[in-house]
């Protein structure tokens, strides 16, 4: 029987952490934070969650962000995640290194999508809004071969206070 992983992902909190983003984030077993973290009170609060992998964003660049990577990877379920804050700044070929999902953030802009047999995820900005662009959350399930990617909208939890709505990527 294949145990059921949840990985948590966030980005460009920019020094806050929203009460919608904890909820969202709750019941994961490992959280990524994909960058421009902002405050390493936030690095604390995401670890009473869950253990965090964290990479430096363009933003963190006070003195407490001096110890964090800008890239990681994470190795759970049997697969593979490398975390960058910026896409663009990608110099590896995940296939070749074997990873199975690109973690990254930057953009504000929540997208998930499949590129060959890598997932990339970009779980958005659960901080300040930026522009129009939506508050959001991501979460990784992984179960056996399978790795599902789900968006978590926090706008309606944020405006309403109400239960986050979700939106699938396409399993593998």
């Amino acid at each position: 029987m294949n145990r059921r992983i949840r990985v948590g992902l966030v980005s460009d909190t920019h020094g806050l952490l929203r009460p919608e983003a904890l909820a969202a984030l709750a019941g994961a077993d490992f959280i990524v934070h994909a960058g421009d973290i902002g405050d390493a009170a936030i690095l604390t609060r995401l670890t009473a969650i869950a253990p965090v992998t964290a990479v430096r964003g363009n933003n963190d660049v006070a003195a407490w962000a001096n110890g964090i990577p800008d890239t990681q990877h994470l190795d759970v379920g049997g697969k593979r995640i490398f975390v960058i804050h910026d896409l663009a700044a990608l110099a590896i070929d995940p296939v070749a290194e074997g990873f199975d999902v690109v973690v990254s953030g930057h953009s504000h802009r929540p997208k998930c999508e499949r590129r060959g047999e890598v997932l990339y995820v970009n779980p958005g900005s659960a901080g300040p809004r930026r522009f129009r662009l939506p508050i959001a959350v991501g979460m990784l399930t992984i179960e056996g071969d399978d790795i599902d990617a789900e968006l978590v909208m926090l706008d309606d939890a944020v405006a309403n206070t109400t239960r986050p709505a979700a939106a699938r990527s396409i399993p593998r």
